[in-house]
């Protein structure tokens, strides 16, 4: 019989290595480049967060053998899914079930009004499941990664991110998402990654990183192709742009990114259309 608990420290290696293993199968099977380099990688990231507490880790077990994991990040009022990942040998047993429902759970418990994921398009079996769970499809995503530019574009200052732009930032994060994403934010600027772009002396937007598991915000479009110009590189995978803003993804293939794999945005509860221009991070 299966049973789901908190993820422990302990349960990092054998949790990271069925997530390697995973998603290594569904993009292998579907001949799109691997998101995880390494089984290493894969238990370094899972150990991250099951001692972050920022984030909600739960396994489930069968006969007393960790068979997958699940995790949720609560760093803002809106709250994002992943990654999620089932033992090979066990998978569409409704397992996975069983670990978004935990997470959907956790969410309900504490009142927050929208759950978030970002899934993989060419993963039939997830977007149905998580579709029945009470997902909508909001945006395609397209992962693009490349050479970085490191270029600046006339007219827009893009500078390391200080403690002084916390404010700014977090007030055009609501402008455009109706919500703020204070903890990671805050995290990015401590760690030295987070960028910030500014046009005619104000600030118009920001990066905590340009990649897989990093979120931009911006005013406009320009805004936004200043700090991925601006970028030093683009980390994991690649960065999550949504497909349907056709002037940046037009800029990014006529720069020499690519089209890495696509992915699907999706939400539960409350949702508003952004107004202004983002990236959204892995989870969402």
């Amino acid at each position: 019989m299966d049973t789901l608990r908190l993820a422990t420290a302990e349960d990092a290696a054998v949790s990271g290595r069925i997530c390697y293993d995973a998603f290594c199968a569904i993009n292998d099977e579907h001949r799109f480049p691997r998101e995880l380099p390494s089984a290493e990688a894969a238990v370094g990231l899972l150990r991250e967060l099951i001692g972050h507490p920022g984030f909600y880790g739960v396994v489930a077990e069968r006969d007393g053998r960790v068979i997958g994991s699940n995790f949720l990040d609560e760093r803002a009022p809106v709250v994002g899914v992943g990654p999620i990942s089932v033992d090979l040998a066990i998978q569409n047993q409704g397992v996975g079930r069983q670990l978004m429902e935990a997470v959907i759970d956790r969410a309900t418990s504490r009142g927050v009004p929208s759950v978030r994921l970002c899934q993989s398009a060419f993963h039939r079996r997830s977007l149905c499941l998580y579709t029945s769970l009470g997902f909508r499809v909001r945006e395609p995503l397209s992962c693009m990664k490349g050479p970085p530019l490191k270029r600046a574009l006339p007219g827009y200052h893009v500078r390391v991110a200080a403690s002084s732009d916390l404010a700014a930032c977090n007030a055009l994060c609501f402008e455009v998402h109706g919500f703020e994403r204070v903890g990671e934010l805050s995290e990015a600027v401590e760690r030295g990654t987070a960028t910030v772009v500014e046009r005619d002396g104000q600030l118009t937007g920001y990066a905590t990183a340009i990649g897989y598991h990093a979120h931009s915000v911006a005013k406009s479009n320009a805004d936004l192709i200043a700090l991925i110009a601006a970028a030093s590189e683009f980390t994991g995978p690649g960065f999550l742009l949504p497909t349907r803003n056709h002037e940046v993804f037009t800029w990014c293939l006529a720069n020499g990114l690519r089209l890495q794999h696509p992915m699907t945005y999706m939400t539960m509860g409350l949702y508003s259309e952004p107004v202004g221009a983002y990236l959204v991070n892995i989870l969402y």
